[in-house]
């Protein structure tokens, strides 16, 4: 059983939380300890940043972080470096979410391989090209990585079987239409989606969702439509680009992540 699904069975009915935040903003000994305040605060999942420069899925916030992380010079070498020294620290798993040239310019293999030898638990590619999910995943397998797929509020029912068919670790659902970024609120189309997806999820895979969960309320509501865990990036990434203080930063990091831990363990079916 991978690092990732262990952390579902761990929890029994308590969903679980999955942290990003983007590597290199603004520099790779912050995002380290921003990832260390992320695990102080319950996190059970690292999702970490690889910056790109056309980052189509998305929003304004984890575009210019991305955007920071590339000034500063920021390769995906440094991210697996991070990697490697957080996983000396931490048994905590760390997914790394970055776009497909990055894989396919060094080749796959290649970069498999060194993710593996990093200490990376698995990869989400949002721009994965369909014809090459089959290679992918074959490559994913060899080298024991999770390949965590995405689902849209568009996918068609038999691309959701099929997504599911090859989704290891968990199934990332899309909530909304549009890119990522913090809503202040959650639609009743969000909830009835979430529950669509779990009638195909469940017994075979978590489902992980995420896009414009910021708060709370909306974790209680999203672990409470069927979810297993909940995925929050942008409003992360707003902090630790808020211009506050290192070390004040670093405290509301560990806070926020700790209320919305707290808030999955009121609910939520996490039945997988």
């Amino acid at each position: 059983m991978s690092p990732i699904r262990s952390v579902f069975r761990s929890l029994g009915k308590d969903g679980a939380l999955i942290a990003y935040t983007m590597g290199g903003d603004p520099d790779i000994e912050t995002t380290e300890r921003v990832v260390d305040a992320l695990i102080a605060g319950g996190a059970d999942i690292i999702e970490l940043g690889v910056p790109f420069s056309d980052p189509i899925a998305d929003g304004k916030s984890i575009q210019e972080a991305a955007v920071r992380s590339l000034a500063a010079g920021t390769k995906p070498s440094d991210i697996l470096g991070v990697v490697a020294r957080l996983k000396k620290k931490h048994s905590t798993p760390i997914a790394i979410m970055t776009y497909y040239n990055i894989l396919y310019s060094p080749g796959l293999d290649r970069f498999l391989s060194e993710a593996k030898k990093a200490g990376v638990d698995a990869l989400i590619v949002p721009d994965l090209p369909l014809d090459e999910t089959e290679d992918y995943s074959r490559l994913a397998r060899k080298y024991s990585l999770d390949t965590i797929l995405m689902a849209a509020p568009t996918t068609s029912p038999a691309r959701m079987k099929s997504l599911v068919r090859h989704s290891t670790g968990f199934l990332y659902l899309v909530s909304l239409l549009g890119v990522t970024g913090a809503r202040s609120q959650l639609g009743d189309e969000t909830l009835k989606l979430v529950k669509e997806a779990k009638r195909v999820t469940r017994g075979k895979i978590p489902l992980g969702v995420g896009f414009g969960i910021s708060k709370p309320e909306h974790v209680r509501a999203v672990l409470a439509a069927g979810a297993d865990a909940v995925i929050v990036g942008s409003s992360i990434v707003n902090m630790v680009s808020s211009g506050k203080p290192t070390a004040a930063m670093l405290k509301d990091v560990e806070n926020y992540a700790r209320t919305l831990k707290t808030a999955t363990k009121t609910g939520g079916s996490n039945q997988t």
